[in-house]
């Protein structure tokens, strides 16, 4: 987790995600660093739009977020109501401000 954490945090500050840089991000917080992690890590991001990617995780997660209240329900054997669209729009824009409180 700590060399996607370290990819994320270059990118945010403007800086070219690239072995050296999140090398020395890593061993900034004294991370043991696995050259060939590093290497996987970059090779994976290469073309990948990061600023995107984080849209579309925020996006994903709201939805997952209220899956294991649909699973209980099912398992439980109880119907509960719909909720309605202006309480799921604040679900999905608490779990997009939670994302952001992440990365942003």
């Amino acid at each position: 987790m700590e060399y996607i954490y370290a990819a994320m945090l270059v990118h945010k500050a403007g800086g070219k995600v690239d072995e050296a840089t999140v090398t020395k991000v890593l061993q900034a917080a004294n991370v043991k660093v696995d050259a060939a992690r590093v290497k996987a890590l970059v090779a994976a991001l290469e073309g990948v739009n990061i600023d995107e990617a984080v849209k579309k995780a925020a996006v994903v997660a709201a939805p997952a977020a209220s899956a294991p209240a649909a699973a209980t329900q099912q398992a439980g054997g109880k119907k509960e109501e719909k909720k309605s669209a202006a309480e799921e729009k604040k679900t999905e824009e608490a779990a997009a401000a939670g994302l952001g409180a992440l990365f942003g």
